[in-house]
């Protein structure tokens, strides 16, 4: 199957889907962090099976759909989209903000998932009313969030000048839409962490050791409620390993897909 980036239609909600590689059906669902570009990583992913990678309302170019302003509703989304490209034994990748959607879909069903790998996922509460567990993204200055994010934070360029118009808007639409969805409460579901019980598909989450935007404690805790998942770290890397660390996070993925799935290709 050839590589391709198109538009979508599922039950009236549009969306851009890229397609890269073969094989075995992988689901990326990208950090929709405006200070990450992930797009090498995808292309990396594609060399463990066929990616299918999706962009989510409000997030890609085009009118924002109304009806979609809840995590819950891009989960949705994307079980349809399982069914609607007849996915199978799909391995299920989320990063940061498409972490926490990876998780909301696995509460929901695991029918074709095969495995769930969370990098840095937010989406829960861990800590008391008064505990931060997540850097507040829009309110501390960018030089600060790029140095919680990255240990390196050099790899994310964040000249305007050098900046391509197309990358300025994803920018700009991404940073719009992660407070769309995911403002209050903060980056969080108060009932996620305790339906994630409901999770049967074996589970990684791995994290960057060095993360300074949701801390490797709040990963152990986010694995912990997930029965049987196993917790793992990414040396010298922040809040997007896939991104600083993207030969060593490729390597996790590759062993935990080789353990987890039920066809062969």
């Amino acid at each position: 199957m050839s590589d391709d980036t198109g538009q979508i239609d599922i039950h009236g909600a549009t969306c851009v889907v890229e397609t890269r590689g073969a094989g075995r059906d992988i689901l990326y669902l990208s950090s929709g962090m405006w200070f990450a570009d992930e797009s090498a990583f995808i292309g990396k992913l594609a060399e463990l099976g066929r990616v299918t990678a999706p962009v989510a309302p409000g997030f890609c170019p085009g009118a924002v759909d109304a009806r979609m302003n809840n995590v819950d509703d891009i989960a949705y989304l994307w079980l349809d989209l399982i069914d609607e490209l007849k996915l199978k034994d799909v391995l299920l990748v989320g990063a940061s903000f498409g972490g926490w959607v990876a998780a909301e879909m696995a509460v929901k069903s695991c029918k074709s998932i095969a495995g769930v790998a969370l990098i840095d996922p937010v989406g829960i509460k861990v800590g008391d009313r008064y505990a931060r567990d997540i850097a507040d993204l829009y309110g501390l200055p960018e030089r600060e969030i790029l140095r919680r994010a990255y240990v390196d934070p050099s790899v994310f360029a964040s000249d305007v000048k050098s900046i391509s118009d197309a990358e300025l808007a994803r920018r700009a639409r991404a940073r719009e839409s992660i407070a769309r969805y995911g403002w209050s409460p903060f980056l969080h579901d108060p009932k996620l962490a305790g339906r994630l019980r409901r999770v049967t598909a074996p589970t990684l989450v791995l994290w960057g050791a060095k993360d300074g935007v949701a801390s490797p404690d709040y990963g152990r805790a986010y694995a912990a409620r997930v029965k049987g998942s196993t917790f793992a770290e990414i040396a010298g890397a922040g809040h997007f390993p896939q991104v600083e660390k993207p030969a060593e996070t490729l390597a996790a993925l590759a062993s935990f897909s080789g353990a987890h799935r039920a066809a062969a290709y």
